[in-house]
């Protein structure tokens, strides 16, 4: 089952390592709000390894398209769900002159003509 979010990034949360049995982890958790739905919702995603250095480079406000694998398990009859990050990308990149997601910067001052329609 292949899941995409799309949306802004709110917040990234301080990184997170420890050791285990299998060696040291590093974990990095962030929150993003969806921009293609009626009602946004904000999701708190998990990047682990290797996508936690992903992270790091993100900032607030960042557009994003983050596939997931979203798994629940039980502790002392209590059950908690992840949602871990397994796929980041940035939307657009920041450097391009097409808005993502349909947006349209309202009162930008770009330099370039205003005359032109937003659709």
């Amino acid at each position: 089952m292949a899941l995409e979010l799309t949306g802004k990034v709110v917040k990234i949360l301080p990184e997170q390592t420890g050791s285990g049995k299998n060696g040291n982890w590093v974990k990095q958790e962030f929150v993003i709000e969806t921009t293609n739905e009626q009602y946004p919702k904000k999701v708190c995603c998990s990047a682990w390894g290797d996508k936690a250095g992903i992270v790091k480079n993100l900032k607030s406000g960042d557009e994003v398209k983050v596939g997931i694998n979203i798994e629940s398990r039980e502790y002392n009859e209590r059950w908690y769900t992840d949602v871990r990050a397994w796929k980041i990308d940035t939307v657009g990149g920041g450097q391009s002159s097409d808005e993502p997601s349909g947006g349209y910067a309202f009162g930008a001052d770009s330099g370039e003509s205003t005359d032109d329609l937003p659709f």
